[in-house]
């Protein structure tokens, strides 16, 4: 509490400011308060677009994607007016502030704004399903949660058919607690998988150490050393071994940034099995079963159905 008037103190020597008590509702998202820690949620804003969309009595679904998504860039039946579906992929990308599993889809169906088809519009309302069995799904912050920050970096190669670029996945821990997490096409296109992943690595890496230097100047001292989790085994060896980058010039000097903070112990890059891989669901479509293993592991909260 000291270290909260402090910053309040701070503000109010810069900016006129007003304290108008404990936060419970702020564009759109809800905050809940125990003893336990934080819970934050965008249930209203998730029940107004449902409600928007007339898909407020539909049928809940289990997973946020289709069980064929290889049509999506096949389809040629292009909606009359593409506003609508403009519109609401805006709003779904504000939901994803508080409900990650939803972050890969709604990238994905992004990547068709310019010329949406009826199937694309399909595969949002398959995503407000989702959003239906669960309005008040949200991001917990516990109050005992450790401070230390990990992290986890997946990619999919050549995932896009039409450009044959990848996508980066990663995912960022304060303690137990979710803070960063990002679902993105890679600008270029990799020569292999192996680049694929040491790019989404130095992206994570990156994303790491502006949260180091935002915990610096709020004076919060981790416990340990930030730790790396990657699934790749050629992309752990090229991070931790400067001979072998004679083989692999091709990927551009500003990569190997991740090299570089290895060396110097800014943080540890560890080895983790596939089936463990919380960024999975930020690169790719996966199985139900694991879809439904991972998403827990982020953070996810019902308050309304705790259980």
């Amino acid at each position: 509490m000291k270290k909260i008037n402090l910053i309040k103190t701070l503000l109010d020597n810069q900016f006129q400011i007003k304290d108008l008590g404990e936060l419970k509702y702020f564009l759109g998202f809800e905050v809940d308060r125990s003893k336990k820690g934080i819970h934050l949620c965008q249930r209203k804003y998730a029940l107004d677009i449902l409600e928007e969309t007339g898909m407020l009595g539909s049928k809940p679904s289990s997973t946020p994607y289709l069980s064929n998504n290889n049509s999506l860039y096949k389809t040629k039946d292009y909606m009359d007016n593409p506003s609508d579906y403009r519109r609401l992929i805006g709003k779904l990308f504000y939901l994803t502030n508080t409900r990650p599993n939803l972050c890969f889809t709604v990238n994905l169906l992004s990547q068709f704004m310019q010329e949406p088809t009826k199937h694309h519009y399909q595969a949002l309302q398959h995503i407000l399903r989702y959003v239906k069995s669960s309005p008040s799904e949200g991001l917990f912050f516990a109050s005992d949660s450790s401070i230390q920050v990990k992290g986890f970096s997946d990619s999919d190669w050549a995932t896009c058919p039409n450009t044959r670029r990848s996508t980066t996945g990663y995912c960022i821990f304060l303690g137990s607690s979710l803070v960063f997490w990002r679902s993105k096409k890679q600008t270029i296109v990799s020569r292999s998988s192996t680049e694929a992943e040491y790019r989404a690595l130095t992206a994570t890496v990156c994303e790491m150490q502006w949260l180091h230097y935002l915990l610096q100047d709020l004076e919060v001292k981790p416990i340990a050393t930030p730790v790396l989790y990657c699934d790749n085994d050629s992309t752990r060896h090229i991070a931790h071994n400067q001979s072998f980058h004679e083989r692999t010039e091709y990927i551009e000097l500003n990569c190997h940034v991740v090299c570089e903070k290895i060396q110097a112990k800014f943080l540890y890059l560890f080895p983790i099995r596939s089936e463990e891989q919380l960024a999975d669901v930020f690169t790719k479509f996966p199985h139900c079963t694991c879809f439904k293993s991972i998403i827990p592991k982020l953070g996810r909260v019902n308050i309304h159905h705790p259980t």
